[in-house]
């Protein structure tokens, strides 16, 4: 009887953590999702000007373009975020506004810069008119009165912390946002099947789990962008003739 009865709190403790979990499961589809509309579709993360420069031309430089800008975002606005989530679970938004600074300094082109404070402010504004969330509204009214740039990461971190989502899997999001972004205009700018992006993108989550083990307890002097080519590449396409992407 000792057994079976056990077994019986063992299994209706598991399925208690499932229904406590789905929620955060299905916020990070949610926010996690390149379709999510704060506008990052526009955005190509360097691919369009790495297409002309034929710097990608197919599958294999595809994915080696994607891996190293998801590693250079691991070590940046990874890291921000989870500062952020930090900060944001501790209701303490001084401190996410000095994540912000360092997340929008280390942005060293205009098109970085635009993609990550519009997206950020976006991303406010959305999880402002559908949830309720003090600090979340908090920081939209800084966004707006120009006390804060509003950065990407800080906002992401700011909303999957409100909903309960962990650190861990909030990462895990904002890693995902990138490699879906590159694949999306991947498919608009290439000749590729949705078999070679997915095949890509298996493998690039792969990596999102390591890649979270090397910077969980990273701090914001820890942050680190160097990644010169993708500089080299916003400033080409600032000037690029035809563009399709913002940037």
């Amino acid at each position: 009887m000792t057994i079976l009865t056990n077994s019986r709190t063992s299994t209706v403790t598991d399925l208690t953590d499932s229904y406590r979990r789905l929620p955060e499961v299905l916020h990070l589809l949610q926010f996690g999702d390149s379709a999510l509309p704060i506008g990052g579709f526009s955005f190509s993360n360097g691919l369009e000007s790495a297409i002309q420069q034929e710097i990608v031309s197919d599958a294999p430089s595809l994915r080696e373009f994607v891996l190293t800008v998801m590693h250079q975002s691991a070590t940046s606005d990874g890291v921000a975020l989870l500062c952020a989530h930090r900060a944001a679970k501790a209701k303490d938004i001084d401190a996410l506004m000095i994540v912000d600074r360092a997340a929008f300094e280390r942005k060293l082109n205009e098109e970085t810069r635009l993609m990550t404070v519009r997206m950020g402010r976006k991303l406010a504004e959305l999880a402002d008119a559908i949830m309720s969330d003090r600090l979340n509204h908090e920081w939209l009214v800084r966004i707006k009165q120009a006390q804060t740039a509003g950065t990407h990461p800080v906002s992401l971190a700011l909303v999957l912390a409100a909903l309960g989502v962990e650190a861990r899997d909030a990462f895990g999001a904002q890693q995902y946002g990138i490699a879906t972004t590159i694949l999306g205009a991947a498919l608009r700018l290439m000749r590729l099947s949705f078999v070679d992006t997915q095949k890509i993108l298996l493998e690039a989550t792969r990596m999102v789990a390591p890649a979270y083990e090397k910077v969980r307890d990273a701090e914001l002097n820890d942050m680190a962008s160097f990644l010169p080519m993708v500089d080299i590449l916003a400033a080409v396409h600032v000037k690029g003739h035809v563009r399709m992407f913002m940037n």
